[in-house]
């Protein structure tokens, strides 16, 4: 049997090779660089993107991309957004691809169509309140995979599947894909209120209008209600909204701040994926207050106090009409 491949040495690359080769999976983790490669192979520690978790001995490292998918059935493509195009042209289309990226295609559009529209006829979708420094610790923790291939989604499962990783599974790729997408701009607007020193109510009115907005974005694209209540939406919203561990939120918090919101080189998906989702708002005649107020403070066209009001000054209504 081959060896699972997954595609990216950040972070979430580093620890899902970590929490499968511990579970006993025969794992070989792809990086683009060599250099990286020999620094992990020598230390066993991903000291830059996963501090602190060893590498399992049996754990393989490579920068060879065509040996590590060589026989495999499907892998774990684990870069951000703006790199998968640029991977997914590299890999035979015969293999299933498992996107584990929380961000949007170059044109606005899902990952996972963008992978069909390259020629790949199995695809799946990665995504849940999947903390990477948690998960490579081996603490609780629970996933979903997502795909219209039932084999597929079983397959990954079985894979993945291990005492510290609850997977399930779903057909509703787009509800499980553009949850983790949302999430992440509900983060950022949850690091202004925290940068800004809002307070616990202001926190959770936004976690939980945030809600909402994503409700009203997935069901507008064909995604399932339950999904948006489930581990892919509100789990990974109340996850990334509330933790240390987020990048989003913190990189809210420093632009509250006045600080450079992506500091340490690690890719802050919610950034670009503002803006693109406020671009499909006004084209499609959506209200999504949030999205707007986050796209226009990360652009820089408002302050974040502005940003606040934005949401604050809106019309009076009832809650259960947005």
């Amino acid at each position: 049997m081959s060896a699972l491949p997954v595609l990216g040495a950040g972070g979430w690359g580093t620890a899902l090779a970590v929490s499968a080769a511990r579970s006993g999976q025969d794992v070989v983790l792809w990086a683009r660089r060599q250099e990286l490669v020999a620094e992990l192979e020598q230390t066993r520690v991903n000291a830059d993107y996963l501090p602190g978790v060893a590498l399992p001995e049996t754990l393989r490292l490579t920068a060879d991309l065509d040996g590590a998918v060589r026989g495999a059935d499907f892998a774990l493509v684990v870069v951000p957004s703006v790199g998968v195009l640029p991977l997914l042209e590299q890999l035979p289309r015969r293999l299933g691809v498992v996107l584990c990226a929380k961000g949007l295609a170059p044109d606005g559009g899902q990952l996972t169509a963008l992978a069909r529209e390259l020629g790949f006829a199995r695809v799946a979708v990665l995504s849940g309140p999947n903390h990477a420094e948690e998960i490579g610790r081996g603490l609780p923790a629970a996933t979903v995979v997502a795909s219209a291939d039932q084999p597929l989604a079983l397959a990954v499962q079985s894979a993945l599947m291990s005492p510290a990783l609850r997977v399930y599974t779903s057909a509703d790729e787009t509800g499980v894909e553009l949850g983790g997408v949302l999430k992440n701009v509900m983060a950022l607007a949850a690091g202004l209120v925290d940068g800004l020193g809002l307070g616990d109510n202001a926190k959770a009115a936004l976690i939980t209008r945030g809600l909402r907005e994503m409700r009203r974005y997935l069901l507008a694209l064909g995604a399932q209600e339950d999904t948006v209540y489930g581990l892919s939406g509100l789990g990974d919203l109340v996850a990334t909204a509330t933790s240390r561990h987020s990048r989003n939120r913190a990189a809210g918090e420093a632009i509250a701040r006045g600080q450079n919101p992506a500091q340490g080189g690690q890719v802050v998906e919610g950034l670009r994926t503002a803006g693109l989702l406020d671009a499909w708002a006004g084209a499609h005649g959506h209200d999504l207050p949030i999205v707007r107020a986050v796209a226009r403070v990360a652009s820089g066209e408002w302050t974040p106090d502005v940003g606040i009001a934005s949401l604050m000054e809106r019309d009076a209504r009832a809650e259960e009409h947005g």
